[in-house]
This record gives C-alpha cells, sequence and structure tokens, in this order.
C-alpha cells in the first residue's frame, strides 16, 4: 500500500508544484536626481559622474562624485551614486557606507532604500537586509514576500509563517507562496501544520479544486489513504466533471478492488487534455501491470490502448510495446515500438528493439534496411553489424553478409555471447557459400564460447 500512495504522490506532484521564479520589483520611474540649486561646475561634474559610469569607468565615476561632495555634501543622490560605482568596483565596505549615506539624509526614498537591500542581499547578510526590507514593506507587496524569503534564509520560520499569512489573507494563495511555505515544513517537520492549513482552505473555500488537490497529495504523502481517498470523493460530488481528481481515485478504486470504477477513472486520465503525459504514463503502467496479475481485464486495456494509439509520448508507447512484447504478441509490440521510434529517432534502445523484433518476424528486407542505416549514425555498435548479417543471411546474401558480419567482429568488447553469435552467422553464410572448412571453423569457435558460458 506504502509504495502505491508514493506513486500517487509522484503523479499529483507532477501537476500541484509547477517550477516558479520569484519575481524582481520593477520600477517604471527613475530616481529623482534632482540636484537643487547648484552651480554649473557641480552640475557639470555630476554628469560626468553619470557619462563615465555609462561607459563602466567607474573609477573616474567615483572621482567625479567625491569633488561634487566637496562642494555640497548634503545631496543624497551622491553618495546613491557613489555607493553604486563602488559596487561594480568590488569595494563592499565603501559601499556600504556610501549608500547608508544617502538612506540617512533621505530615509524614506524608496529607491535608495531598495538599492541598500540590494546590495546587503548579494552580500549574504540576511540579517542587514531584513532590517533595510522592513522599511520597504510599506512600498509595495513584494518586499513583503521577500521579508519572509529572508526569514527562511535565516530559518526564522515562525517569523516567515506569519507574514506568508498576512499576505495570503491579504492577496490569497499564490503558488510562489506555497513553495516557500512547503519548504519551511519540510525543514521543519511539520507536516501536521501543513495539513492544517490545507484542510482550513478547503473549508475555507469548498469550491477550489486546487485546495482539495493539495490536501489530497498531502493526506497521501503522510499515508493517510483513508482520508485522501475521503477528499478525493468529496471533490468528486462537488465538481463531477474534475478530471486531475482521477489520478487518485483510479488508485484508491483499484486498492478496495472496485475494479470498474477505477478502470473508468483511469480512462478518464487517459483521454484527459488537462493532464501531462507523464502522469498519464504512470497511470498506464500502473494498470498494465494490474493486468498483467488479472488477465481478465485484458480487454479493458485493449480498450486503453486505443486512447493512448495516437499518443505524442514515446514513454507511453514503450511501456505499451514491453506489456505485448512480455505475452509473446511480438507483432503488436513492432507497432508501438516503431511508434515510440518515429517519435524518438536518437533513441538507441527502442531503435535497438525494432530490428531485433523485424530479426524475430523474419522482416528480412526491412530488417536490412533499417540497420544498413543505423550502421551509419553507430558505426561502431557491433549489434546493428550481427542484425545486419542474419538479415543478409535471411536474404540469402552469404557474400554481403559474410563482410557485413566480419567487419563487426572488431567492435566487440568483452561480450562472449554475442561473438559467438557472430561465429553462427558466419558458418551459416559459409555453408551457403559451399565453404565447408570456414564453416566448421567458425561453427567450432562458436561452440567453445558457447560452451566456456
Amino acid at each position: 500500500m506504502k509504495q502505491k500512495l508514493h506513486i500517487l504522490v509522484f503523479i499529483f506532484g507532477l501537476f500541484l508544484f509547477p517550477q516558479v521564479n520569484y519575481a524582481q520589483v520593477d520600477f517604471n520611474k527613475k530616481p529623482d536626481d534632482d540636484l537643487g540649486n547648484v552651480d554649473d561646475k557641480f552640475q557639470e561634474l555630476f554628469y560626468e559622474a553619470l557619462k563615465q559610469k555609462g561607459i563602466e569607468n567607474y573609477d573616474r565615476s567615483v572621482e567625479a562624485l567625491l569633488k561634487c561632495i566637496e562642494i555640497d555634501n548634503s545631496v543624497p543622490v551622491l553618495y546613491f551614486e557613489l555607493g553604486k560605482n563602488y559596487n561594480k568596483l568590488k569595494n563592499f565596505g565603501a559601499a556600504e557606507d556610501a549608500l547608508k549615506k544617502a538612506v540617512k539624509i533621505e530615509p524614506d526614498n524608496e529607491w535608495f532604500l531598495d538599492e541598500l537591500y540590494g546590495f546587503y542581499a548579494s552580500q549574504n547578510e540576511y540579517d542587514k537586509a531584513i532590517k533595510t526590507v522592513k522599511q520597504l514593506v510599506k512600498y509595495h507587496p513584494d518586499y513583503k514576500e521577500d521579508l519572509a524569503s529572508l526569514y527562511v534564509q535565516t530559518k526564522k520560520y515562525n517569523d516567515a509563517l506569519k507574514v506568508l499569512d498576512e499576505l495570503d489573507a491579504e492577496f490569497g494563495i499564490s503558488v510562489a507562496r506555497d513553495l516557500m511555505r512547503n519548504q519551511i515544513y519540510e525543514a521543519t517537520g511539520r507536516k501536521k501544520d501543513q495539513i492544517k492549513n490545507l484542510e482550513s482552505r478547503v473549508e475555507n473555500n469548498p469550491d477550489k479544486e486546487s485546495n482539495y488537490l493539495a490536501l489530497i497529495f498531502r493526506y497521501s504523502e503522510n499515508n493517510d489513504k483513508e482520508k485522501a481517498f475521503e477528499t478525493a470523493k468529496e471533490l468528486l460530488k462537488i465538481n463531477p466533471k474534475s478530471q486531475i481528481v482521477h489520478l487518485a481515485l483510479y488508485k484508491f478504486y483499484l486498492d478496495d478492488n472496485a475494479t470498474d470504477k477505477a478502470i473508468e477513472s483511469m480512462k478518464i486520465v487517459l483521454k484527459s487534455s488537462q493532464i501531462k503525459p507523464e502522469a498519464k504514463l504512470k497511470v498506464l503502467s500502473d494498470f498494465v501491470s494490474f493486468v498483467r496479475e488479472n488477465p481478465e481485464y485484458e480487454s479493458d486495456l485493449v480498450e486503453v490502448t486505443a486512447l493512448v494509439d495516437d499518443s505524442n509520448n514515446g514513454k507511453t508507447l514503450v511501456e505499451l510495446a514491453q506489456y505485448y512484447l512480455k505475452k509473446g504478441d511480438k507483432t503488436k509490440a513492432l507497432k508501438y515500438y516503431e511508434d515510440a521510434l518515429a517519435l524518438e529517432t536518437n533513441n538507441f534502445q527502442i531503435l535497438r528493439n525494432v530490428l531485433l523484433l523485424y530479426i524475430d518476424l523474419k522482416q528480412f528486407d526491412l530488417a536490412s534496411e533499417k540497420s544498413s542505416k543505423a550502421l551509419e549514425k553507430y558505426p561502431s555498435q557491433p549489434i546493428f553489424y550481427l542484425i545486419n548479417g542474419v538479415a543478409l543471411n535471411g536474404l540469402s546474401q552469404s557474400e554481403k553478409a559474410v563482410e557485413i558480419l566480419e567487419s563487426g567482429l572488431d567492435y566487440i568488447i568483452e561480450d562472449t555471447k554475442m561473438e559467438a553469435d557472430f561465429y553462427s552467422q558466419l558458418s551459416k553464410a559459409y555453408t551457403s557459400l559451399n565453404n565447408t572448412a570456414k564453416a566448421k571453423t567458425f561453427a567450432d569457435k562458436a561452440k567453445q564460447l558457447e560452451t566456456s558460458n
């Protein structure tokens, strides 16, 4: 049971936790560079500083700014620009001093505070960053989210959760904040708090599908199958058209031996346009395993395979091919392998399986043609020389078979079984050419290798 729940956790994880990049504040205005009433020399130096910074001559920009400060040391933007230049020059101590000076002169300037905050964050000085970002939260909610992130960095998890709760209450749930929240629960092992939070979301917003799905996922992760099952059934009552919930219901029904319901849920999953191929593959794989143990439901599997015949997922097709191969239905296995190869033309393993099935089904023309093309792409793979040689022998083209098989022998490395197969095919080719001496020589070599294993 635990193994099935782990698979369920994997499937639901594909849906509930997409990758998210935290957004940084994008300001649409420039900082106030009003220099006030200054003389021409001051203004000339200031704009020279900006020009030099623009062409990345940070040393010269610093020189010009320091001359401006000699003229008037009360203009905060001078220290703001000076701090940015020092940062570029990796003079971090001077950069911090300059930026702090700008903030001291004009403590409510968002640009100055943001630059200082960014500086502290880049230096991993999280405590100082927290102190600074607390002054910024009044300007934009993104800063409050940054504050929560900083609390996580410094392992102040209770403070982080408090901020996240405030943000969720004010702006609603967000994927980015949930990722942070789950990170905290994972780090602290507070699974009960995590589930309690999700349960309250379901209670407060009973019509939102994502809340149920998240709760089902966490119940399953904690091996609480009964609650996960009940939550899934509750979601189905509230939203009978839900498709993703059947990812959970399918396994629960199987565990409860409700086979008909399990099959119906599985069909909904495989038909769904909302569910990713990776999740569908897991469902199909699980159903294939079920049919192996319960062959009386094979007709349902046949029906299911019709749903994935047009699948654009190679893994799904390979899963079906392997199922039919184990059943001994090589023709059907070949069909699915060929479809998979059409999607994954550079997949060596699928190509190998297709060519071996051509041989098994005595489709020597196709085996010869396709293995020749395979050798153009993989000229050092002995398996393709062997397949090509077998196909040529099957087509009574013995001289060509000898040539390709002898060429392939050079590429065999410590594989006595394959080497014996080569010798057997060479013996067969020379027999067809009435060269009994060589035919016997290679037959003896093959027998010697076979008996040594």
